[in-house]
């Protein structure tokens, strides 16, 4: 009889993960050994020494057959209990209480730790948690940082600053991102919590591998002692979500152009008018040089190719290619455009005298090799015989911004109630 009650707790460790992960119970020596070496995670795999360190801490236990499963799936019940065990995460101020009702008994006690910690709010669940269910990496990004907004309000601050953000991922600029992931997803790869794959995917519905678990456990604790501000990617994308650009993070050489220097509306003055600030003239018409179109900018990204790699723009893999470097005095612009056109046809020339700027021009799209990896919408989408097939395109062209004194000149847009947004390089 007993033989057979310690095979059944061991058949329940191997299809629930035991204590956290999926494994036996072992004795302290097979434990340590464990984590010196598992036969399917040779020292050369990308995750081993993560793999040890959770070992070692106690997330993990291993296999009676000397494996750790790198790549099986871990379930939410797994995860849940994982982060619960989290000891240097705080508790939510006001947490709400465990109702799920199809929690396995054996993780019940984890998944009220990970509830209490922060990391998950039944309110977003009808009662059932799918616990045995693998866990998908859109849910674990919401997961994670609802862990980090309790370890700091400014994370949470960070999530709602990014809503109308642009995400460096392939999912965003195709569409599909679910809404209700889409600002967990930001703030994850703002902090380099997570990433892309090579496909450009984040991979909101692929399901999260052990490995990858053992992986994104120590980011975290690395990432919940960062400060916010820390992270250049998530003050960009927090930037780009408020205001519609990152100039001011990119270059300082760009200030609202001084009085005199600027052609105003009729009967408007300097001060009522002129702004430098990009989120008053987003998602606005735009006065155009011709009618052949309504038009207005949703984002306005900008990239300097001259500095070191982690200096770079988070959104540098997205439209530059690998080494392409501008001649000094230019940096990239890429321009998101929303336009009605009016007539029964506009071709792609007369989109790009829509407005005389440089750095705002709707003709092309970027043509680096990359950008056409994450599927963004391009003026070749809608262009059949060089005239455009539909009548409200949304895409992405590329023009230069100047900072040389000798071919710099305002960077100006109008739109259609007045407003002016207007900056010039200032050395």
């Amino acid at each position: 009889m007993k033989k057979k009650i310690i095979s059944g707790i061991t058949a329940l460790a191997l299809l629930t993960g035991g204590v956290v992960g999926v494994g036996s119970f072992e004795s302290p020596v097979e434990a340590a050994q464990a984590t010196l070496k598992f036969k399917d995670v040779p020292t050369t795999h990308w995750a081993a020494a993560a793999i040890n360190s959770a070992v070692e801490q106690g997330y993990f236990k291993g296999y009676t057959d000397g494996t750790f499963k790198p790549s099986s799936p871990v379930t939410k019940a797994e995860m849940a209990s994982i982060l619960g065990r989290l000891t240097e995460q705080p508790n939510a101020s006001s947490s709400a209480s465990n109702n799920f009702t199809d929690v396995p008994e054996w993780a019940k006690g984890g998944v009220s730790a990970a509830i209490q910690k922060g990391f998950i709010n039944p309110a977003s669940y009808k009662g059932k948690l799918d616990a045995k269910a693998a866990l998908k990496r859109g849910e674990m990004a919401v997961w994670l940082t609802q862990g980090l907004a309790t370890v700091d309000s400014d994370y949470k601050q960070a999530l709602s600053d990014v809503k109308n953000t642009v995400i460096p991922a392939k999912e965003y600029f195709t569409g599909k991102l679910a809404a209700s992931e889409k600002n967990a997803v930001a703030v994850a790869m703002g902090t380099g919590l997570m990433s892309v794959y090579s496909d450009k995917m984040f991979g909101s519905d692929r399901t999260t591998t052990r490995a990858e678990v053992a992986v994104l456990i120590a980011r975290y604790t690395s990432v919940a002692k960062t400060k916010p501000t820390d992270f250049k990617g998530l003050n960009e994308l927090r930037q780009v979500g408020l205001t519609g650009t990152n100039l001011s993070l990119i270059t300082n050489y760009f200030k609202k152009t001084p009085e005199g220097k600027i052609l105003l509306p009729a009967n408007r003055k300097y001060d009522e008018v002129v702004t430098d600030d990009f989120s008053k003239v987003r998602n606005k018409e735009i006065v155009t040089d011709t009618n052949y179109a309504d038009l207005k900018v949703s984002n306005w990204i900008i990239i300097d190719t001259s500095v070191a790699n982690k200096e770079r723009s988070i959104y540098y893999p997205v439209f530059v290619d690998e080494g392409v470097k501008l001649q000094s005095g230019k940096y990239f612009s890429f321009v998101e455009f929303n336009l009605s056109i009016k007539s029964n046809s506009m071709s792609q020339l007369q989109a790009g005298g829509l407005l005389n700027s440089a750095t705002f021009n709707p003709l092309v799209s970027p043509r680096s090799k990359v950008f056409s990896l994450y599927g963004a919408p391009k003026t070749g989408d809608y262009i059949k015989d060089r005239v455009f097939a539909v009548k409200n395109p949304v895409y992405w062209a590329e023009g230069l911004l100047h900072f040389k004194e000798s071919t710099a000149r305002p960077v100006t847009l109008e739109t259609t109630e007045g407003e002016v947004f207007s900056v010039s390089y200032t050395p």
